[in-house]
Parts: structure tokens; C-alpha cells; sequence
């Protein structure tokens, strides 16, 4: 399994947002990404985090970042979960599971005992060279923003 660090450039992302427009990481260069990967289009958990960028999109535009949310999701799903929540930015359908394996969140989880593979929900923050600068493991749903932020506010 693939373990990326802070400070490690970040793999290059070619993938279909929800309009099934090509998208890479590197036409975002020269700005700061808020790469955040969820496990999946509306479920409770990820719609509140989801929501969360959404609401505070045009504060974490006037710092400089991006938004970009990663799923295994077909991009037909993505559109339906940005229509419905109104989600100002581009989801990536990661269904050939490159994305999540290149970043190292394509893991085993438990629940009531059942093991399954899924997206363990983590967020990367990358600089305008592309280079990691932080890894959010342990995302707050509800504050997902206010932890980039708190990261940057020093």
C-alpha cells in the first residue's frame, strides 16, 4: 500500500468530474488544493462534510484553494449529489479505484465485524508546487474547512 508523507509531491490525478470533463492536478498549479477523498455520494457523514466545503467555498477561495472531492462514484452519482446539495465544485469518479490507491486510501475497514474495502476519509492539502503540505486523517465533518484553515491561521 502506498503511504504518502507531507512533503512529497503529489501524484498526478487524471480523472472525469461529474460532467465527464477530464480534470488533472496539474492545471491546478500555482494554487493551493484542498484534495479531500469521502467514501460516498449521500450518505450523512459525507454530505455534511461536503456541505461544510460548501459553505464556506468563497472564504477558501479568497485564501487561494481549490476544492476537489474524490469518490469510487460514477460520475452520474456525482451529479446527482452536486444538484441536489448544490456543490459549488468538481467531483472526481475515481471507479477504476486509481485515485484512492495512488493516495493510499483504498484500505480495509470493520463495521459490526464485516471487513470490506473502502475510501478511508482523508484529506490532502497541496501547495502551489504541488508538494503535500498536510494530511488529514482524522477529518471533523461538520469543520472541515476550519481544520484547513486552523492550519494555516499560525
Amino acid at each position: 500500500m502506498v503511504v504518502l508523507n507531507i512533503g512529497d509531491k503529489a501524484p498526478e490525478i487524471e480523472a472525469k468530474n461529474q460532467s465527464g470533463e477530464t480534470i488533472k492536478l496539474s492545471d491546478f498549479q500555482g494554487h493551493k488544493v484542498i484534495l479531500y477523498f469521502y467514501p460516498k455520494d449521500n450518505t450523512p457523514g459525507c454530505t455534511t462534510e461536503a456541505c461544510n466545503f460548501r459553505d464556506n467555498y468563497q472564504s477558501l477561495g479568497k485564501e487561494g484553494f481549490k476544492v476537489l472531492g474524490v469518490s469510487v462514484d460514477s460520475e452520474q452519482s456525482h451529479q446527482k449529489f452536486i444538484s441536489k446539495f448544490e456543490l459549488p465544485f468538481d467531483l472526481l469518479a475515481d471507479d477504476d479505484h486509481k485515485i484512492v490507491n495512488d493516495y493510499g486510501v483504498w484500505v480495509e475497514k470493520n463495521m459490526y465485524g464485516r471487513k470490506y474495502m473502502g475510501t478511508a476519509r482523508t484529506t490532502f492539502v497541496i501547495n502551489e508546487q504541488g508538494v503535500i503540505d498536510h494530511i488529514i486523517k482524522k477529518v471533523d465533518n461538520k469543520n472541515a474547512s476550519q481544520q484547513i484553515k486552523n492550519l494555516y491561521l499560525k
